[in-house]
């Protein structure tokens, strides 16, 4: 059980780091984004949610359950953006 924790935690902190890089293009996007209104994309969103959801079904996970992280994942970054997208302007 010890070498499980151990993996569990070297994967979260692997995912932390994605997460990072990911957030990083958010920091992009709202230098390069001229309007706020084009912060949020529906399409684009929906968009991504399908792509993870054909990820994990490919990978053999539930799909539904990664497109509930997702969901979370997604709003939280549109959130940051905003808040970046302001940050920039003031």
């Amino acid at each position: 059980m010890i070498e499980v924790r151990a993996g569990v935690d070297a994967v979260d902190a692997q995912i932390v780091n994605l997460l990072a890089q990911r957030f990083g293009y958010m920091d992009a996007a709202a230098r390069i984004k001229t309007e706020r209104s084009a912060v949020r994309d529906e399409g684009r969103k929906q968009q991504v949610l399908a792509n993870v959801k054909d990820a994990a079904r490919n990978v053999g996970i539930p799909a539904e359950v990664v497109g509930d992280l997702w969901e979370l994942l997604v709003e939280a970054s549109i959130a940051y953006e905003l808040e970046q997208w302001d940050a920039n302007r003031a």
